[in-house]
Order: structure tokens, then C-alpha cells, then sequence
């Protein structure tokens, strides 16, 4: 690869790697397979980083080079874990509450309108700039401000969020 887009490819990366970072922890659930799980996916899109012709769809391209791989990793993966009848030495800590929490918030979200939810999946799942969010979304960046504010109102005030006891409580 010629030295242009090695530097495209570098910026793209350090651009985007922590929002594909975070895709990749929700596929493993583990920060180090997740991290493994976004190299491999970028090692792939780094060798057919010069067939892509659409730029803007390179994030689609990677989080299905990681899906991708996910599911290879999968199918090949052995049964590590064993059954015992031994009880292990140290309680596991309860995850209800962050379940409970989770199913909460993805309940909360659905409620709210399409480019409220759009706007907040954007500016605080993707980690983007409401200038990038605009750009993406074809609005004015006080359109996303506005929408952003409205959003987090209705999410504050949803009493289904706030009966979820949280892990401290």
C-alpha cells in the first residue's frame, strides 16, 4: 500500500478505534477479546482498504469484518470450560441490576422519537461530535443540541429508568 492511504487508513483508525472498540465489547462482553476482535477486523479492512470505494460506509465494512470474525471464532472455539462438582472459592457478584438497567434503558430509548433516539445513540454510543452528528444526520448542529436536550429530559423523567436499584444501592 502506497504511503496516502496507510496515512488515510492511520487517521481513519485513530478516529474511529474507540467507538469499534466499544462495537467489539458488545459482541465479547470481555476488553481483551475485544480488542482482539477489532484488530482482526481492522487487519482485514487494512488489506482491502484500497478496494473500498465508499469511505463513508467503513464503518459498516468493519463492524461486519468484526461480526464476521466473531462468529469464526465461534464456531472453532473448544469447550474450555469443564462441569465439576466443585463449588468455586469466590461468589460470582450479581449482574441483575445492570441487566435489569440495560433492558430499562433499551426500553426507554425505543419510546423516543426516531431522531431523538438517533441523536443519542450517535452523540453518546458512537462518541460523535454534534457537528458530526449534523453532518450525518443532514441538520443544523443546534437541531442536534435541541434534540440531544429534549432527549435526556425524557430519559431523566422515565420512572421505568428510575425503579432500577443500581449496583451501588
Amino acid at each position: 500500500m502506497s504511503t496516502a492511504p496507510q496515512e488515510e487508513f492511520r487517521e481513519y483508525v485513530s478516529t474511529r478505534g474507540p467507538a469499534l472498540l466499544r462495537t467489539a465489547m458488545l459482541l465479547t462482553s470481555d476488553r481483551t477479546d475485544a480488542e482482539d476482535l477489532l484488530q482482526a477486523a481492522l487487519t482485514k479492512t487494512y488489506l482491502a482498504w484500497e478496494r473500498i470505494n465508499d469511505r463513508a460506509a467503513m464503518d459498516g465494512y468493519v463492524r461486519r469484518a468484526m461480526i464476521n470474525t466473531q462468529i469464526s471464532w465461534w464456531r472453532r472455539r473448544k469447550l474450555e470450560i469443564y462441569p465439576t462438582d466443585d463449588v468455586p472459592d469466590r461468589p460470582v457478584p450479581d449482574q441483575t441490576a445492570r441487566s435489569d438497567l440495560h433492558d430499562a434503558l433499551s426500553r426507554a430509548l425505543e419510546k423516543l422519537p426516531r431522531r431523538q433516539r438517533a441523536v443519542v445513540m450517535l452523540r453518546y454510543y458512537d462518541d460523535l461530535t454534534e457537528a458530526e452528528i449534523a453532518e450525518i444526520l443532514g441538520v443544523s448542529v443546534g437541531t442536534v443540541k435541541s434534540s440531544v436536550s429534549r432527549a435526556m429530559a425524557r430519559l431523566r423523567d422515565d420512572t421505568e429508568i428510575l425503579k432500577i436499584p443500581t449496583q451501588g444501592s
